[in-house]
């Protein structure tokens, strides 16, 4: 059975090369490019094969689906960040990370402010709120 997927959902990029068009399909103009792979963004709205999506930083447009790769992904906002080894502000420091570092999502526990996560060849637990790329109330396992 096909389990259709939220409309707003947040996904990554899957090249080290995605154009953002102005508009769902090759005849719009290419806005911006993307140089960098597993950057999350989030579908905003669908149009056959083609996402509007949304970045870190609010720039929106349309890319082609085959663009996105259902792998999430983290970006770090902010001021740099440290990935601790556990769900606790008073766990030890594990590494620090700086802005716009992009990291892999392991698992966002139900009714927790963090989430494992992966950057860097490190493994730990940030906050929710010091990265971009998972909703509030979501739940990854």
């Amino acid at each position: 059975t096909h389990k259709s997927k939220p409309l707003r959902r947040f996904v990554s990029l899957r090249s080290h090369e995605v154009n953002l068009r102005t508009g769902p399909g090759v005849r719009y103009p290419v806005d911006w490019v993307y140089k960098r792979k597993y950057l999350p963004v989030e579908i905003i709205r669908e149009f056959k094969t083609w996402r509007k999506i949304r970045d870190v930083q609010g720039t929106q447009g349309w890319v082609h689906q085959s663009m996105l790769s259902s792998r999430r992904m983290f970006v770090i906002i902010g001021q740099p960040k440290i990935i601790r080894k556990d769900g606790s502000q008073k766990s030890s420091a594990i590494a620090k990370l700086e802005t716009f570092v992009i990291g892999k999502i392991e698992k966002c526990p139900q009714k927790t402010g963090w989430c494992k996560v992966s950057a860097g060849g490190h493994k730990g637990w940030l906050r929710r709120v010091d990265f971009w790329g998972v909703y509030a109330k979501e739940t990854i396992n």
